[in-house]
């Protein structure tokens, strides 16, 4: 139905090809993941998910992966580090939407949600990096209180909002 085979799949789609190293790395990769968003949206649909909804899902994690995690942080999509959709949610969304805003946000995070799942379902990551997305998903409360006090800032304000959920610590966005 989607035009490969499974051994084609497993050939394209190893974990090792989504490394990031150079531009071009990033260039080929971000192909490779709108060939995957595409399986990942079949996927949804024959789960049984309307086209909307199966859409909806595909963009949020879309824009997860190829605007944040293989540009900005130079990351494997199927080894992001501990903290990222927290980082992600947390700060780099807010800073770089003119309104950034919980229904767009939480629907992106069903998204990333729903992709990591479909990810552990075709053996890509483990229950670990499923885990650790789930759980900074849900800080949906987290994530509000961070949109709103975006919009408090004054003066020099922003530092102290940016540390409480850095972009600056590579390892992890701080709990």
């Amino acid at each position: 139905m989607n035009g490969y085979s499974d051994a084609d799949e497993e050939e394209i789609f190893r974990k090792e090809n989504f490394d990031v190293n150079t531009l071009e790395d990033e260039i080929r990769i971000d192909s490779l993941c709108q060939r995957l968003l595409r399986l990942f949206y079949i996927d949804l649909a024959e789960e049984g998910r309307q086209p909307a909804e199966a859409g909806h899902l595909a963009w949020g994690a879309d824009y997860f992966l190829r605007e944040f995690l293989i540009p900005d942080r130079r990351e494997n999509i199927f080894a992001p580090r501990p903290g990222r959709v927290r980082q992600f949610a947390g700060n780099w969304y807010i800073i770089k939407n003119l309104e950034p805003n919980m229904e767009e946000l939480g629907n992106i995070l069903q998204g990333i949600g729903a992709f990591y799942e479909y990810a552990r379902k075709i053996g890509k990551v483990g229950e670990e990096v499923v885990e650790d997305v789930r759980r900074d998903c849900a800080e949906l409360d987290f994530y509000r209180r961070r949109i709103d006090s975006f919009w408090e800032i004054e003066g020099d304000g922003y530092s102290t909002w940016e540390q409480e959920c850095s972009l600056k610590n590579q390892d992890k966005g701080q709990r």
